[in-house]
């Protein structure tokens, strides 16, 4: 099936941005390859000016506008990393921008959005609920609007990350993209599909927001929720992206929250990289399911790392408590003196270090000569935790962990 993109539109595509967008690099991961038994490269387009991909399809739908198109301003609706590339590269060309947002878009990427010389609108708390507006001011104002995706300029210019990948990693097996409304993935399937026909191309979503895979079994959607991988988070798919995926993309991974949380928590541990939810799906696939990509030459897109900073430091304390390394032990004591010096003595001993402490007499169900602590220790490890309650079991000392199932058999 012919599509309106193909190889030659995206090779002039990367012609017309060259300058404009960064061509980020695409480097070799040695870790992460052999924690997931693969030759892994990382496509970093968490180098742009705004930090996500979405510069690229921006610059192109804004540099193809006439001059009357230019005067009157272009329109788009968007949570965050496609605002950010809209706003940029109008600025630089001159083009008065309007995004609307919903009202629960991060202050960051607001303000980022703003320092950018657009013009923002806040409407309701889903982008769906900013169609409706979005709508109306193009015809109330007669912008144009700058699809997030269902765009063969979108298109075309999300694909000139294909031409870069296989360039730089010409030997690559399978291709992992990130899918939102489709413009990324289709873009790089045509381009990769076009320079080697042998590739494999998978895609990956979210189990919150599945919308492709259903879009293409004709299942009914159940797209909706709260999720990490804000910038894949659409419910509908383009019925332009949707054609594409079909044909070009031979598999979608569909990862559950917790590995897109990990995907974020080891990129910065492991790679040094700050990436936002969308931009580690791929490497969520990679830890939901190894097995498919065992023994490959691996690429994937790190496509945005615009995470705001509290949740970003939530996802990291989160990870250390997953990986046993931050813990809250609930310590059974006989209420006398002295007892509290033991059990400081017992977790420095042993080499854990008491972040906070809690002496609960009052409020918790034990006798009146017996006493509840509650420390939160930083440790090294899940076999580090059992050392430390090994320690307090043989001075008579019970205790347990609490609000983590993370240490299977901790509990004493």
């Amino acid at each position: 099936m012919p599509f309106p993109v193909d190889l030659h539109a995206i090779q002039s595509a990367a012609s017309l941005i060259r300058g404009s967008v960064v061509h980020t690099p695409t480097v070799a991961s040695p870790t992460l390859s052999r924690m997931f038994g693969c030759r892994l490269s990382l496509k970093l387009e968490t180098q742009q000016h705004t930090s996500s991909f979405k510069e690229r399809g921006a610059l192109v739908k804004l540099s193809g506008l006439d001059a009357d198109e230019r005067r009157r301003g272009v329109i788009a609706m968007s949570a965050g990393n496609h605002a950010q590339g809209v706003a940029y590269h109008a600025a630089r060309l001159g083009i008065p921008a309007t995004i609307v947002m919903p009202e629960t878009t991060p202050f960051s990427k607001v303000e980022r959005t703003r320092a950018h010389g657009a013009q923002v609108v806040l409407r309701g708390r889903t982008l769906a609920d900013c169609r409706a507006e979005t709508e109306r001011l193009v015809a109330e104002k007669g912008f144009v609007l700058v699809h997030p995706y269902d765009d063969p300029d979108i298109i075309r210019g999300q694909g000139t990350i294909g031409l870069e990948v296989l360039d730089a990693v010409p030997d690559v097996d399978t291709l992992l993209v990130p899918i939102g409304g489709g413009g990324l993935i289709s873009g790089i399937a045509i381009a990769a599909k076009a320079l080697k026909p042998a590739i494999t191309i998978v895609g990956v979503q979210v189990d919150s927001f599945p919308s492709m895979v259903e879009a293409l079994g004709g299942l009914p959607p159940t797209s909706g929720g709260s999720t990490l991988a804000e910038g894949i988070a659409v419910k509908h798919p383009g019925g332009l992206t949707q054609a594409i995926v079909s044909e070009l993309v031979d598999h979608i991974v569909v990862v559950p929250e917790r590995a897109i949380e990990r995907a974020v928590q080891l990129l910065i541990e492991e790679q040094r990289l700050v990436v936002e939810g969308a931009g580690a799906a791929g490497i969520a696939a990679l830890i939901h399911e190894p097995e498919r990509f065992a023994g490959q030459r691996v690429a994937t897109v790190i496509c945005g790392g615009n995470i705001d900073s509290r949740i970003l430091a939530s996802v990291m304390m989160r990870g250390l408590v997953r990986d046993g390394r931050l813990v809250r032990l609930r310590i059974e004591i006989s209420d006398e003196p002295g007892v509290l010096a033991t059990v400081a003595q017992v977790i420095g001993e042993t080499g854990g270090n008491i972040v906070e402490i809690y002496h609960q007499r009052l409020f918790q169900d034990v006798p009146v000569k017996q006493a509840d602590l509650d420390a939160v220790i930083e440790t090294r490890n899940a076999d580090h935790v059992r050392e430390i309650l090994a320690r307090f079991a043989e001075l008579g000392m019970p205790a347990r962990l609490l609000g983590t199932s993370a240490i299977d058999g901790a509990v004493i």
